[in-house]
């Protein structure tokens, strides 16, 4: 039996499908299980090879300014300077092993895909009932399935038994989904309504229920996803992007400088050893070669802060993803809401709607009182419903460790944590009645019944699909007594809840005293107790963050697996969609015929309901392509495609699957959809921080080459020795960048829009302020050195000086660097104290140097006068004067000026 790829076994009857398939209901046999196996393969998704270590180190070094750099250790090591080269290889070393330990830890999700779909599984064969690897299975094969077991392939049901499965993981759907075999389905119905089918990694709620392998491995609703992801490619976040042009841009323009500058001094007579170390002194001087580490080093303390506020960073690079994004494409159950069915309100037949607070487990929240009814009164009214829901259930909850844990099905915990909000406990209510008969929930009855006893009493209690319970009911519970009932009324009660969004169930009850009577047979003239309207939730800080998102100009929409109608009433609450014209089913994405009208539809949908895993991968690739960066969350199998594809994967921690979390870029360890506006927000911190420690290395590095270009346009001696730039660098940047890393936030980053996605490092606003600067340090540090020698200082102690000069201003120019709008002496230096006491450090470290037999001869130092120190410290202010000015007037001198 060659594996047939194309079969729509949900389209089929299970006689057709077995026929097709060549197997039998008794299953097939040994030999004939092995010959498959041996013919078709492994039930396993096929794993994709992941990069070695070493090619991973190797990766790191891809990079354009690491060419220059390395390029310039060299020439040190051929002109025997090296310790300078020590120094230059030990910065790179650092960078590529941090860089391989971050992307290493990013290659695991195929390895978790694997160990999430192995799993043993009942088989029929030769007549006889086995357990087996599942990896064992082949198409024909006939399988058990039982409460608590996954499903180990697609799987054509042929029987069921109250068979529940919980198929969350490939659809979204929060409520676990109830399997009928006799439907005869159409072929182009969605994964969501295929429920004569069972799914590879789905697990069984309750119930049993008897299918045949229909698909294995890659061929699996799993596999196909395990294929999207493997086969796709990841976007790279924002900041590399960036980057990337940043450095090759830098690359291109430094080669230049250097062979100009380089022919200019071999033309005036330089020799060729004087050339060299030129030039290598000006590309030290000019490459920011503390940016990697700098970079990193922000990130790594944005992740820090990220953890506090509940998100865990995968990839480095996605910290300031996150900030960046402009649209997040989130996932409704458990992200939005709280994944756990809860009954918020209450419908008495002829009175207004009760409204019951609190969500999930949680057994706080108050219950509405109805004026006209009293306290008293309604709870008379109430208890009766409340009664039924609970003797008629089979779950169990527990307080565990401080809080709440429940076992079986979510309607039915509902009703447990409905009792325990009212008079009675759910635990009270059964230590007084006892089950003497129950009929347990089947789809083709809609309802589930039990009679209890309590003393004298036995009682009857039925809930269930109101259509159902109100044809067994000639009663409806009255204010004071029993009535006769008006199922028009209860039908309108029950749409009205329905239509915004309410699963509804119904409850009725009866005395019994009838004897030897089956009970389903006693299951007439009830009395209609009321209707529930149960929801998953919102989580109570859920609208709160999408506020939060709007007013930082990012778009929001609900990807989800659910009923439009649920997901509507969900995003109107949060205040996402205004009308059911911006929900979007999976189906209408379908029908759309060009490309046109479904990028029309994308971007202008609020919520997209009843989507497969394929689609919400073409909606996040879609927005993308419309320029959108999208953050995408997800918890389950069915998101994981997407949150690969994304600009920064969100996954869900305590929900999330293995899959769904290695797929991802960032976990969320609560849960909650506010958690993702805190990582945004320290995202943006990150993002700010990073263009401060980019515009004081350029700015410093190009005021370096500017008093080096001034330098040979004014036939001077070379202002620094190649060695002193690289301990000006050392001692200054060194230090100050990483402390700039630390800067926290300036208190504005949520209600600033996103960046343009085209925006660059360097845009207008980097460019003015580091020509400014640059050219205010360069120049004076030029016009003080040429001063010095025209006075006939020697060209000692003219550069001895002119170094402990940049080194101020370089000390300086870091107070300009923590707010690109912001006065420095608005923003209080104790705030970041690592940047405070290191450039004093730094100023400390030179000033000691100075002094140091051995390093002040290699680095050509001699003692300063205080005096003269004093000097040169105010000169180096004037860098903050001239920035302080361009920044208090730069609105009203470029009011044209986009930034």
């Amino acid at each position: 039996m060659n594996n047939t790829k194309q079969i729509q076994a949900h389209a089929l009857t299970t006689d057709e499908i077995v026929k097709l398939l060549d197997s039998s209901q008794s299953g097939l046999s040994n030999e004939e299980a092995k010959r498959r196996l041996h013919e078709n393969g492994k039930n396993l998704i096929p794993q994709k090879k992941p990069p070695t270590l070493i090619q991973i180190f190797f990766h790191q070094f891809l990079n354009p300014l690491i060419y220059i750099l390395i390029i310039a250790a060299a020439i040190l090591l051929f002109v025997q300077d090296y310790s300078d080269a020590f120094f230059i290889f030990l910065v790179l070393m650092l960078n590529s092993i941090i860089g391989t330990v971050q992307e290493f830890k990013a290659e695991k999700s195929a390895q978790a895909l694997k160990s999430m779909t192995s799993t043993n599984c009942l088989v029929q064969r030769d007549g006889k009932t086995l357990e087996v690897d599942s990896q064992e299975l082949v198409l024909g094969d006939i399988i058990y399935l039982e409460s608590g077991r996954k499903v180990p392939a697609d799987l054509r049901l042929l029987s069921t038994q109250n068979l529940e499965i919980d198929e969350s993981l490939l659809t979204g759907e929060s409520q676990s989904v109830i399997k009928n075999y006799e439907l005869n389905l159409e072929s182009s119905t969605v994964l969501g309504d295929q429920k004569n089918m069972a799914f590879t990694g789905s697990l069984v709620i309750k119930g049993r229920g008897k299918g045949i392998v229909a698909a294995t491995g890659i061929e699996t609703q799993l596999g196909k996803i395990a294929g999207l992801i493997f086969d796709g490619n990841s976007a790279k976040p924002p900041l590399l992007i960036r980057m990337e042009k940043f450095t090759v841009k830098i690359a291109i323009v430094l080669m230049i400088i250097m062979l100009i500058m380089g022919a200019v001094l071999a033309i005036k007579g330089y020799s060729w050893h004087e050339v060299l170390m030129f030039c290598v002194a000006l590309s030290v001087a000019a490459i920011p070669e503390g940016l990697p580490v700098s970079l990193t080093v922000a990130l790594a303390i944005a992740s820090h802060k990220m953890s506090k506020r509940h998100v865990i960073v995968r990839n480095l690079p996605a910290v300031e993803a996150l900030g960046s994004c402009s649209y997040i494409a989130t996932d409704k159950t458990g992200t939005l809401t709280v994944n756990q069915l809860t009954i918020t309100k209450i419908a008495l037949p002829n009175f207004p709607e009760i409204s019951i607070e609190g969500s999930g487990l949680d057994d706080t929240g108050e219950i509405a009182i109805i004026n006209e009814i009293g306290q008293d009164k309604q709870n008379i009214m109430v208890e009766p419903l409340v009664l039924a829901g609970v003797l008629c259930n089979e779950s169990k909850l527990n307080y565990v460790e401080n809080e709440w844990v429940g076992l079986g099905d979510t309607v039915d915990l509902s009703f447990l944590v409905l009792a325990n909000k009212t008079v009675k406990s759910a635990e009270q209510i059964r230590s007084e009645y006892k089950l003497i008969n129950e009929v347990p929930f089947e789809p083709e009855n809609l309802y589930a019944a039990s009679l209890h006893s309590n003393n004298e009493l036995k009682l009857i209690s039925v809930k269930g699909a109101y259509e159902r319970v109100l044809s067994m009911c000639t009663k409806m519970q009255g204010l004071d007594d029993e009535i006769g009932i008006d199922k028009e009324l209860i039908s309108k009660q029950a749409e009205d809840l329905a239509t915004n969004g309410y699963r509804v169930l119904a409850l009725a009850r009866k005395t019994s005293d009838s004897e030897g009577v089956k009970l389903v047979d006693q299951l007439k003239e009830m009395t209609f107790l009321g209707l529930v309207g149960m929801i998953d939730p919102l989580r109570p800080e859920a609208a709160e963050a999408v506020a939060h998102c709007k007013e930082s100009g990012i778009q929001v929409a609900m990807v989800t697996g659910d009923h439009p109608k649920t997901a509507y009433a969900i995003a109107k609450e949060l205040g996402l969609a205004d009308n059911l014209d911006q929900v979007v089913t999976g189906l209408e994405l379908k029908s759309l015929k060009t490309s046109e009208e479904k990028s029309n539809v994308i971007g202008h949908a609020k919520v997209f309901a009843r989507v497969e895993p394929q689609q919400k991968l073409e909606i996040v690739k879609e927005l993308i392509s419309q320029g959108h960066f999208v953050a995408v969350t997800g918890d389950g199998v069915n998101d994981a495609p997407a949150l690969k594809a994304a600009n920064v994967g969100v996954s869900m921690g305590k929900s999330g699957t293995d899959i769904a979390k290695e797929s991802s870029d960032l976990i969320i360890t609560d849960d909650r959809f506010a958690s993702i506006i805190a990582g945004i927000e320290e995202g943006r911190i990150s993002y700010n921080n990073i263009r401060k420690v980019v515009y004081l290395l350029i700015s410093t590095g190009a005021a370096e080459i500017l008093l080096f270009v001034l330098s040979i346009i004014f036939n001077t001696p070379l202002p620094l020795t190649a060695v002193q730039v690289l301990w000006l660098n050392l001692v200054t940047n060194g230090i100050q960048d990483k402390g700039l890393a630390f800067e926290p936030g300036e208190g504005d980053e949520l209600k600033q829009s996103p960046r343009d996605p085209n925006d660059q490092i360097f845009n207008r606003l980097m460019i003015e302020r580091i020509m400014l600067s640059a050219a205010v340090m360069g120049g004076v540090s030029f016009i003080y050195f040429k001063l010095l020698i025209d006075s006939g200082v020697s060209e000692y102690t003219a550069r001895n000086l002119t170094l402990l000069l940049m080194v101020l201003f370089e000390n300086v120019m870091v107070g300009n660097c923590r707010s690109e709008t912001k006065s420095a002496f608005a923003l209080n230096p104790l705030n970041n104290k690592i940047l405070f006491f290191g450039t004093i450090i730094s100023q400390l470290i030179h000033i000691a140097a100075i002094y140091t037999p051995g390093l002040n001869t290699i680095l050509s130092l001699e003692p300063v006068e205080l005096t003269e120190w004093a000097k040169l410290f105010f000169l180096a202010l004037s860098v903050l004067l001239v920035m302080e000015i361009y920044k208090k007037f730069r609105v009203q001198i470029f009011k044209e000026a986009k930034y």
